[in-house]
């Protein structure tokens, strides 16, 4: 059963790696086979429809498993330390799902031609990918995709829980991760129709879903993230109204 757990972590692990560097290219519209920007063969209307309903499953599945209530009932069927395992696999699928099946959308609605511009923007765009992956390891990259739970479950024990920490980024906005793929999603020197919605519903989803995420929190860490909301931003790196957001 350990070597199994540790297994299915590892697997879990690489596929989340190839789901993600294939994301990264699917977002930047270069070098796989379909992109935010690859025309469909749909109409414009049922592509929209399509994509939205693909964007609509990836948010209810991402966030509905991170809620406090749905593990708790999910740690009944399933052992606990797999839990965030089986989290990480079912969100890298449902993101592989949504980028095989994607729609896109004709038309143009901004292109930067200039080799300063467009290199300004892919630059960013770079700078987005990095910021969601180095923040990750400004809290704890092993947890959050689940191996230091199977880790823990290999040699017997149960892992501490881990502490609140604010560093580096973390000091600048509450959520690095979330305005790493903002970034990410609105740099490009060619913003296609499709890669717009992508962008937009995206962005809305992770407003919306970073409510959830902060009422967890405070339930989890209680005065101290609320006094850390009350002196650093959620997503965007600017000064704070009297009395926080």
């Amino acid at each position: 059963m350990k070597a199994l757990m540790l297994v299915y972590s590892l697997a879990a692990y690489t596929l989340f790696l190839g789901v993600f560097l294939y994301a990264i290219a699917f977002v930047a519209g270069i070098g796989v086979p379909v992109t935010v920007n690859t025309p469909s063969s749909m109409g414009a209307t049922a592509a929209a429809v399509t994509d939205l309903v693909l964007l609509g499953l990836f948010g209810i599945q991402h966030s509905g498993m991170a809620r406090r209530g749905f593990k708790r009932w999910w740690i009944r069927i399933i052992p606990e330390p797999a839990e965030r395992t089986t989290y990480v696999v079912f969100s890298s699928l449902v993101l592989a799902l949504m980028m095989w099946q994607w729609q896109g959308l004709p038309g143009t609605v901004w292109e930067v031609r200039g080799a300063l511009g467009s290199g300004i923007l892919w630059a960013l765009c770079a700078l987005g990918w990095l910021v969601v992956l180095t923040s990750t390891f400004m809290i704890n990259h092993f947890d959050l995709f689940g191996l230091r739970q199977a880790w823990h479950f290999v040699r017997g024990d149960r892992p501490e829980p881990l502490p609140f920490q604010t560093r580096f980024l973390y000091k600048v906005v509450r959520h690095p991760i979330m305005l790493g793929f903002v970034i990410a999603f609105w740099a490009t020197p060619r913003m296609t129709a499709g890669h717009l919605l992508f962008a937009a519903v995206s962005t809305a989803y992770i407003v919306t879903a970073l409510q959830l995420e902060e009422r967890d929190l405070l339930r989890h860490f209680g005065e101290r993230y609320r006094a850390y909301r009350g002196r650093v931003p959620m997503l965007l790196p600017l000064p704070l109204r009297r009395g926080g957001e």
